[in-house]
């Protein structure tokens, strides 16, 4: 469907003078572009999607493999539609069975959630053809935030500090003699990559050949691409992100950092906002480097800008995950937003405000991943059916889960069950309300990392605000 212009009426935003408190969207009286959003995701982020198009006023339609012929947001949307098996590149994956499924059921716009489809720039460029708005960033944004060494360099172009390192790795050899001047520990990574899937970190020469190797071989089987670059690696560092947000106008917003550091094998565990270790100065150097780096790609929609922070409080750019994230409630609980309702505006041709004053920032949000996993097993996965289902509640607590008894946790996908947020004046109350609804939390028919999230938010590294991305491997679990 053509571009049809600004889908608010009285589109008017309220001047600095006018408020002090968080963005109040009352005043917007809608008129929706999209009559109709599919849903390219399953999960608890395709129920989180359909809940928002539904307090916009808008029709879904939900897609699913036949694992996932039960799962709570095919019954929640409007409209419904088997894609495929369960492997993910028969269903999923499967572009021209989810543009098939748009058609037939006259689809004016596709959400991609955060799921396989959200960083596909063929994708959102095949979207386009069809007359179907993404509901994301521009495909030019993806591809060049996809390829991590283009990403690399247009970073550090914008004046967004990286880490010392290489472009695109020729031979081995390159990498060999690039390792030996700048110095060890290095890290391999994979152009095509995230998730930690074609990275190795090296810290002699020994180590080197050995680690190229499994690191392009992974990176091949990942990504169709074996190609590699380096980096110098940052010692047990903090991960932290920056939140941002750019309309089709070209404007740019921050809505703060958020805390990523507890992580297994690259994959996060437990977030928070703000981050313990980031004050005023720090926040605002960070924000600036963060709008820096998407003005520098045009970017149009939510997206994080993500940082490794070293001991001295240097930063350094890591990746742009051009999607929603998975962590995305803290900043919607400490901003007081909607970012996924902020996305389908932002496709629909609305305006941010003008100032980045407007947003406020209040209390603290902690999330903790709940998933089907054995932590005492190096969190193997454990898919199985759920025989007891009980979700905590109580003052500042939020659940995002697709979960219910009787639900089966299929083997084909990612083992998350559930998001719980909890949410204090202070960092010191988010945590104990967390650990109080970890308690209440019930799932039983399959082992859960609720253990190990007790566990953690209880260890004086965490309580302190000392948690480095090797605290997991320091709690013994094998991260």
């Amino acid at each position: 469907m053509p571009f049809r212009g600004c889908p608010f009426t009285d589109c008017r935003l309220p001047s600095p003078g006018e408020r002090a408190g968080p963005i109040d969207l009352s005043f917007f009286e809608i008129i929706p572009l999209f009559e109709k959003v599919l849903i390219a995701d399953r999960g608890e982020i395709a129920l989180r999607i359909i809940r928002a198009c539904k307090e916009l006023g808008l029709k879904t339609v939900a897609v699913y493999s036949e694992a996932d012929s039960n799962s709570l947001h095919v019954g929640m949307a409007d409209e419904d539609v088997c894609i495929g098996p369960p492997p993910g590149e028969q269903s999923y994956r499967n572009i021209p069975r989810i543009l098939s499924a748009a058609e037939v059921t006259n689809a004016d716009a596709i959400h991609p959630g955060y799921g396989p489809l959200a960083e596909n720039a063929e994708f959102a460029e095949i979207c386009g053809t069809c007359g179907i708005v993404f509901i994301g960033p521009s495909a030019e944004s993806i591809r060049k935030m996809g390829d991590k060494a283009i990403a690399r360099e247009t970073m550090q172009g914008a004046g967004v500090p990286v880490a010392p390192g290489t472009g695109v790795l020729d031979s081995y050899e390159e990498a060999q003699q690039v390792a030996r001047d700048i110095g060890y520990p290095v890290r391999l990574k994979a152009v095509a990559g995230g998730g930690g899937r074609g990275m190795r970190t090296v810290f002699s020469e020994g180590e080197l050949e050995r680690a190229w190797q499994m690191a392009q071989a992974e990176a091949q089987a990942a990504f169709t691409s074996g190609a590699l670059y380096l980096e110098k690696e940052i010692v047990q560092p903090r991960h932290v992100e920056i939140q941002v947000l750019g309309d089709l106008a070209g404007r740019i917003v921050h809505l703060g950092e958020r805390e990523c550091s507890v992580q297994r094998r690259h994959q996060k565990l437990i977030e928070e906002s703000p981050s313990p270790v980031v004050d005023d100065a720090m926040r605002q150097r960070m924000g600036e480097a963060a709008i820096k780096g998407a003005l520098a790609v045009g970017y149009a929609s939510a997206g994080t800008v993500e940082f490794l922070l070293d001991a001295s409080g240097d930063f350094y750019f890591l990746e742009m995950n051009t999607r929603i994230q998975v962590e995305h409630p803290v900043t919607e609980t400490v901003a007081s937003l909607d970012l996924v309702k902020w996305q389908i505006r932002i496709a629909a041709g609305a305006s941010l405000p003008r100032s980045q004053d407007l947003f406020d920032f209040k209390g603290h949000a902690i999330e903790c991943r709940i998933n089907a996993e054995d932590p005492e097993h190096n969190f193997r996965p454990s898919p199985g059916t759920i025989t007891s289902f009980h979700m905590p509640g109580g003052p500042g607590i939020r659940i995002d889960s697709h979960v219910y008894t009787g639900y089966t946790v299929p083997p084909q996908y990612d083992s998350l069950l559930a998001k719980l947020i909890g949410y204090g004046d202070t960092r010191d109350e988010a945590i104990a309300r967390v650990i109080r609804a970890l308690e209440e939390f019930v799932i039983e028919g399959v082992p859960t990392t609720i253990p190990f999230h007790l566990h953690a938010l209880q260890h004086e590294d965490f309580r302190t605000g000392r948690a480095t991305t090797e605290f997991v491997n320091k709690l013994g679990y094998g991260g």
